[in-house]
C-alpha cells in the first residue's frame, strides 16, 4: 500500500473532455485557476476525451497509464481530475496511480475549508466534507489492516477500523448538523427583523471573479474582501444602502457561483444562499468583458433554480467595462421602462451612480410622504406603520396621532387592510387615478 496520508502539493492534472465540448479550453482555464486557490503547484496537464466514461477509472485504460507514468516522472504529490468521480472511481485511480487523488468536488471543498472565516462558515463547510468524505471510507487506508478474502475467520483491526470510523463520522455530522440549527435560528431572527423593518433586501449574485465583492464595496461602505481569485468570498455579509432614492436597504454579498458545484456544499452553504433566496431583488453580476459571460449566466441561474430563487426579480449588472473599449456607462430598460441592464465599473466606479439610481427606481417605486391622522382607536395600524419604518415623525394628543409618513407605496400597499377607521392612508396608497 501507498502512504495515502503525505501533504504533498505537486500536482498533475487530468482534464477530461467529450468530443462535442466546445468549452474545454476554458473550462481547463478555470480548473487551473481552481487549482492556484487552492495553493497546489502545477507539474503539467494531460487532456483525455471521454466520449463514454469508464467505469473504473472514469478515464480511458491507456490514459490512466499515461497519468501513472507521469505521476512516477515528475514525482508528483496528487492527481487532480476536473471532473467528479464515484468513490470507487476515486479509490480505482489511487491503487492504479499510487497516489493520492482529488475529483472538482473535493478540490472546490478543500478551497472553501481555507477561505471559511466565520463560526458558521466553518461548520458548513466541515459538514459538507463529513458527507463528501461519507461515501468514501474504505479499507485500505495505511491506518487499517487489508483484508485476505472471506468473511469468516478474517474479521480483523481492519473492519473494526472501518466501523469505528463510520461510526466517529456520523457522530460528528449530527453534532454539527445540531450546531448549524442553533445558528440558522439566530440568522433567521435577523433576517425576520429585517423583514419587520422592511427594508429591500438585495443579494449580489453571479459566477465566482465576477467582481460582486468589489461592487459591494463601491455601493456601501463594507470593506469587504476582494481579490482576483475564486471564491474570494465565502461568508455572507450584509450592509445597509444609504442615499437611495427609495430609502435605506440591506444588500448581501454571496458565495460566487460556479459550474458542478457540488450538492453536499450547495446544501450545506444554507446561510449565504438563504440570502439570494429572501431578497427583494438579485443583482446578477457579470464581467462584460467574458466572451462567454451567456453561458456563465446560464450556470448561475441553473444554481439560483436549484436553491429556490429562480423566480426573484434580477437586475442584470454588466461590470468591468474598464476592460472594454470605448464602452461606458450606462443602463439599457425593457419594454416597461424599467432598468433591465446596468454596465459599469466597480473597479473604477464609473456607472455605480447610475446603478443607485436604477435599485431605487426598481425598490421603491413611488415614495410617499404625506401627514395622516390616526384616531386612537386605530393602534394597530399605528403599530404595524412603526414596525415597518413608515413613521418619519409624530404627535399626539387626546384625539390620536399625527403621523408623517414617508415610505415606499410597496411597503404601505400591504396595511391597508388595517385602514379601518377612516383615516386618509387608503387613499393616499391607492388612490383612484393609480394603476392596479
Amino acid at each position: 500500500m501507498f502512504d495515502r496520508q503525505k501533504k504533498g502539493d505537486r500536482a498533475i492534472l487530468v482534464l477530461p473532455h467529450s468530443r462535442g465540448e466546445g468549452d474545454a479550453v476554458r473550462r481547463g482555464e478555470e480548473f487551473a485557476e481552481l487549482v492556484a486557490s487552492a495553493g497546489a503547484e502545477v507539474l503539467t496537464s494531460i487532456t483525455a476525451r471521454v466520449a463514454t466514461p469508464n467505469p473504473r477509472f472514469y478515464i480511458g485504460t491507456g490514459k490512466a497509464d499515461e497519468v501513472a507514468e507521469a505521476v512516477r516522472a515528475l514525482e508528483a504529490d496528487l492527481v487532480l481530475v476536473d471532473h467528479e468521480l464515484t468513490p470507487v472511481q476515486e479509490r480505482n485511480l489511487e491503487k492504479h496511480l499510487k497516489t493520492r487523488v482529488v475529483d472538482r468536488a473535493g478540490l472546490i471543498l478543500d478551497i472553501f475549508a481555507q477561505r471559511a472565516r466565520s463560526h458558521e462558515g466553518k461548520l458548513e463547510v466541515e459538514l459538507a466534507q463529513l458527507k463528501h468524505l461519507a461515501t468514501r471510507l474504505v479499507r485500505g487506508w495505511t491506518h487499517l489492516d487489508a483484508q485476505r478474502g472471506g468473511a469468516i475467520g478474517n474479521r480483523g483491526p481492519g473492519e473494526t477500523q472501518l466501523e469505528t470510523d463510520r461510526r466517529l463520522l456520523a457522530e460528528r455530522v449530527k453534532m454539527l448538523s445540531k450546531r448549524l440549527e442553533k445558528v440558522k435560528v439566530q440568522r433567521d431572527q435577523q433576517r425576520r427583523a429585517r423583514l419587520r423593518n422592511t427594508v429591500p433586501r438585495v443579494a449580489l449574485v453571479g459566477y465566482t471573479n465576477a467582481g460582486k465583492s468589489t461592487l459591494f464595496n463601491a455601493l456601501t461602505t463594507g470593506g469587504v474582501y476582494a481579490a482576483d481569485q475564486l471564491f474570494a468570498t465565502l461568508d455572507p455579509t450584509v450592509r445597509k444602502i444609504d442615499n437611495l432614492s427609495c430609502g435605506p436597504a440591506v444588500v448581501a454579498d454571496t458565495v460566487g457561483f460556479i459550474r458542478e458545484l457540488p450538492h453536499d456544499l450547495v446544501a450545506a452553504f444554507r446561510a449565504t444562499l438563504a440570502e439570494a433566496r429572501d431578497a427583494d431583488l438579485l443583482l446578477h453580476v457579470s464581467d462584460a468583458a467574458d466572451e462567454e459571460r451567456e453561458l456563465l449566466g446560464r450556470v448561475v441561474n441553473a444554481v439560483l433554480e436549484e436553491i429556490g430563487a429562480g423566480d426573484v426579480p434580477q437586475l442584470m449588472v454588466m461590470n468591468k467595462i474598464d476592460l472594454i473599449e470605448d464602452a461606458l456607462p450606462r443602463v439599457d430598460r425593457g419594454d416597461d421602462g424599467k432598468p433591465r441592464q446596468v454596465w459599469l465599473s466597480a473597479h473604477s466606479g464609473a456607472g455605480v451612480d447610475g446603478l443607485r439610481e436604477a435599485l431605487g427606481e426598481l425598490l421603491g417605486g413611488e415614495r410617499i410622504r404625506a401627514g395622516v391622522r390616526l384616531p386612537l382607536s386605530a393602534g394597530r395600524l399605528h403599530a404595524r406603520l412603526k414596525a415597518a419604518g413608515a413613521i418619519a415623525g409624530e404627535a399626539v394628543d387626546e384625539h390620536g396621532w399625527q403621523l408623517d409618513i414617508d415610505a415606499p407605496r410597496s411597503v404601505l400597499a400591504p396595511l391597508v387592510g388595517d385602514d379601518i377607521h377612516g383615516s386618509p392612508l387608503r387613499e393616499l396608497i391607492d388612490p383612484p387615478h393609480a394603476e392596479h
